[in-house]
């Protein structure tokens, strides 16, 4: 109980090793965190248990025991191999219906229905057709270990919007920083069926990601950029199709001749005052879409609200020069001074934005840029919406 007389639950979870050279599973570690939790003043009402397997009945009975809980509260939530899973696992183990009843709450009728969400996760198994999407990033390598999650929303979008095509996804990492030591293996890139750059800060190899952003850009490679990737897709785009010799972002290169993507006037103001927080753009805002573009023809509208989180932004000076070369910005904050989607139109897809779509995309109602990208990796591919084989 709280100290106004609400009932408050605590739901525990907890990891229950096991050691190869024991090949038994411990119960003891779930046992001290949940010690460490009653030094707090917390008793946990349920315990879910994570493992590589189901926790076995003598051990859901011994955590039970010692941890002070109801042994039907004590929930198992064995490894998955979609993550998607772990709601039809937990409604399955009853875990709706007893904190229902916990609460004193009349259980009348299914707290949920499932139903669509179970043939969600079990079409997903199902799909024989596979896209390569390359990943194209500098977060993944700490010494022998790659870190994917540093990226978890952009590859949980990547699933979201494969699956909505009926087709699995095969994720491919690149480190940005092969392309910088061996300029030659950029042309492992043209397997690929998408390729995204995601957000990032700092120079660490980000002269192999503008080399990527180019291979996509002149190989027709469907090419989504994300806050990051859209300022060095402007880069790249200025270097290389607008003649700007070493353009750059001033991140990166303050002195640069050509500072393409550049702090504001009004966030330098912000920043000379000490209101950091005003200089980056940060939660949902509104974009202007033009109409007839290929990102409100994905959208279907031209008014539409992504999330933010970014400080850097393109240049208003350098706007006319990219435009005339080609290069379409085709969103805009209110007012039209901010770009905030840029496109191609002259290649199969290739669109960068400021925002982070992935932060919206949801399973079964995927972000639309990252829905647009698979489209186009599949009409790269030749294959056909609606005739792709499904297995028995």
């Amino acid at each position: 109980m709280r100290q106004d007389g609400e009932k408050v639950i605590f739901v525990h979870i907890g990891y229950l090793p096991i050691p190869s050279h024991l090949g038994e599973m411990k119960t003891k570690p779930m046992q001290h965190s949940v010690k460490e939790l009653q030094s707090h003043g917390i008793q946990p009402d349920f315990i879910i248990t994570r493992a590589n397997v189901d926790v076995d009945e003598p051990r859901r009975k011994k955590v039970a025991l010692f941890c002070n809980v109801v042994e039907e509260n004590v929930i198992s939530l064995p490894d998955v191999d979609n993550i998607y899973e772990v709601p039809l696992i937990l409604s399955n183990g009853g875990l709706l219906k007893r904190i229902l009843r916990e609460f004193g709450l009349q259980y009348v009728v299914e707290p949920a229905d499932f139903s669509k969400w179970k043939t969600f996760v079990e079409e997903a198994r199902r799909y024989d057709t596979v896209l390569d999407v390359g990943i194209v990033g500098k977060y993944f390598d700490t010494g022998d270990f790659s870190l994917t999650d540093s990226y978890i929303s952009v590859i949980e979008a990547v699933k979201h919007a494969c699956w909505h095509n009926k087709v699995a996804p095969n994720i491919k990492w690149i480190n940005s920083a092969v392309f910088e030591e061996n300029p030659k293996k950029i042309k492992s890139l043209k397997d690929l069926d998408a390729l995204i750059v995601p957000g990032g800060f700092g120079s660490s190899a980000v002269e192999g990601k503008i080399t990527a952003v180019k291979y996509a850009r002149e190989n027709e490679i469907p090419y989504l950029g994300l806050c990051y990737g859209l300022q060095l897709a402007v880069v790249e785009f200025a270097r290389n199709v607008c003649g700007m010799k070493n353009a750059h972002t001033t991140e990166i290169d303050a002195k640069t001749k050509y500072p393409v993507v550049d702090i504001l006037p009004e966030q330098i103001k912000n920043m000379e005052e000490s209101n950091y927080g005003a200089t980056m753009r940060l939660g949902g805002h509104k974009i202007e879409l033009t109409e007839g573009s290929q990102v409100a023809r994905i959208y279907s509208s031209t008014d539409v609200v992504e999330r933010f989180r970014h400080r850097y932004e393109v240049n208003p000076k350098f706007v006319s020069i990219l435009k005339r070369n080609g290069l379409v910005f085709s969103g805009c904050a209110p007012g039209g001074r901010i770009m905030q989607m840029m496109e191609l139109p002259h290649h199969l897809f290739f669109v960068a934005t400021q925002a982070h779509p992935e932060f919206k995309s949801r399973p079964m109602r995927p972000a639309p840029l990252f829905n647009g990208l698979i489209r186009a990796a599949l009409l790269r591919r030749g294959v056909e919406q609606g005739k792709l084989k499904v297995k028995k």
